[in-house]
């Protein structure tokens, strides 16, 4: 993307970011010492970028994420060590910590992030305290999400972190995300701050609290953005492996030679629809927070809607195609590319007929063949059984005729032409 261009989609992300604050979508207020940043603070804040301490130009981009959604039970006192696994490495790591669905206002009054080394276990000397406004405290009204200060750590690519937080007093509406694929470890108490894992005693398998992990990168890294339902969240790979599709192909955009690098972050949500709510808001209510208002966005790749044909939402194409072009055109203004993705085969699945294989094949049909994408991947062909076209191929089906295994999900990653994802608008 030329560079004209990076600097529209900064200011726009940072117009959205102003704009939500202003409607107390980012109104997070640090309980202790000064809100108000250092001038450096500042200008790393605006999204326009900074300069490394060595004189490098860098880009602030998002080496992993995850969707915002209400995730189920309580927490009272207790300490949640959250594992993600970057994509992009880099210096100034700043945690996104989100409220989103909350109910009422929650304080963070300890938060860390350091690299894991088994289990719930931290690697020594690698955990470090975050801070908000200076403060290691802070509030975040309901409908809200804050990003912290940047920690001076670098962050390995292709690494698993620990992001530990404690949420004071009793928390009944924890936003977080439910489809982890990753064991994820809970200790009574405040313990963000301890490496070792003893007091974590009990597990769960989703992520409470936090949405993303940004970093410092050099300059012609961007964040690519993976907008989905289930198979994009990794439904039905291998837990703690890392080995959905947004993983694999983080893998194959690390490998590959060039200059341009992407931080990948996966904004899938099982269950989740295009058309109406369901499993999380619809993917046009969400649109805006979980991808055009992420730092430093370049392209989005947008695989959803079978569940909007399979739970009847679409008994045509024609409501998807329009939702799409919406995608398409907030997208374009906001100077980021669309990538197009067709929907995967789904014969033998729960909620599986042939009316609603006929609305798939007709929405795959435009998404091929309409031009209206800047660029096209085409999934079902890659993990199809040219034997029964409606169907996974076996050998990348799992069992429950919907969901890729791990292999599906490498080849789907293999599918993606690497140079489709730097389009320049």
């Amino acid at each position: 993307m030329s560079q004209t261009g990076r600097s529209a989609r900064r200011t726009l992300a940072a117009v959205l970011a102003a704009a939500t604050a202003t409607l107390g979508v980012s109104a997070a207020v640090p309980t202790t010492a000064s809100s108000a940043p250092s001038p450096a603070s500042s200008a790393e804040a605006s999204g326009t970028g900074t300069t490394a301490g060595h004189g490098r130009a860098v880009d602030q981009v998002v080496t992993w994420g995850a969707s915002a959604d209400l995730v189920g039970g309580t927490l009272e006192d207790q300490t949640v060590r959250n594992l993600v696994h970057t994509s992009i490495g880099g210096r100034n790591v700043r945690i996104e910590l989100s409220n989103a669905f909350g109910t009422a206002p929650v304080t963070f009054d300890s938060v860390a992030v350091g690299l894991q080394d088994s289990g719930a276990e931290v690697v020594a000397g690698s955990n470090h305290e975050v801070t908000f406004g200076g403060s290691t405290s802070v509030t975040v009204p309901p409908g809200a999400q804050v990003l912290s200060d940047p920690v001076d750590w670098e962050a390995p690519a292709d690494a698993t972190l620990a992001v530990s937080v404690h949420a004071a007093g009793e928390q009944t509406s924890v936003t977080g995300h439910n489809l982890a694929m990753q064991t994820n470890h809970v200790a009574d108490g405040d313990h963000a701050a301890d490496e070792s894992g003893g007091p974590f005693t009990t597990t769960q398998e989703h992520w409470s609290w936090v949405s993303g992990v940004v970093v410092d990168a050099r300059e012609r890294v961007d964040t690519l953005a993976l907008l989905g339902d289930s198979i994009t969240d990794g439904h039905s790979s291998t837990v703690g492996a890392n080995h959905r599709w947004p993983d694999r192909l983080a893998d194959r955009l690390a490998a590959a030679p060039g200059p341009d690098r992407f931080g990948v972050m996966n904004q899938g949500i099982s269950g989740n629809r295009v058309l109406v709510d369901s499993m999380g808001v619809s993917a046009q209510a969400r649109f805006d927070r979980d991808v055009l208002a992420k730092p430093d966005v370049e392209t989005v790749v947008v695989l959803e809607g079978i569940n909007d044909i399979g739970n009847g939402d679409a008994t045509s194409a024609a409501p998807l195609i329009a939702a799409y072009r919406q995608l398409i055109a907030r997208a374009h203004a906001a100077d980021v590319c669309v990538v197009g993705a067709t929907l995967t085969p789904f014969e033998g699945a729960f909620y599986y007929d042939e009316a609603k294989e006929q609305v798939r094949q007709d929405v795959n049909e435009w998404i091929r063949t309409s031009g209206e994408y800047d660029a096209v991947v085409d999934f079902d062909a890659v993990v199809r059984d040219p034997d029964r076209p409606g169907s996974l191929l076996p050998a990348y089906n799992p069992g429950d005729n919907l969901h890729p295994n791990d292999a599906g999900y490498q080849a789907m990653a293999d599918a993606v032409d690497l140079r489709s994802l730097d389009c320049d608008r």
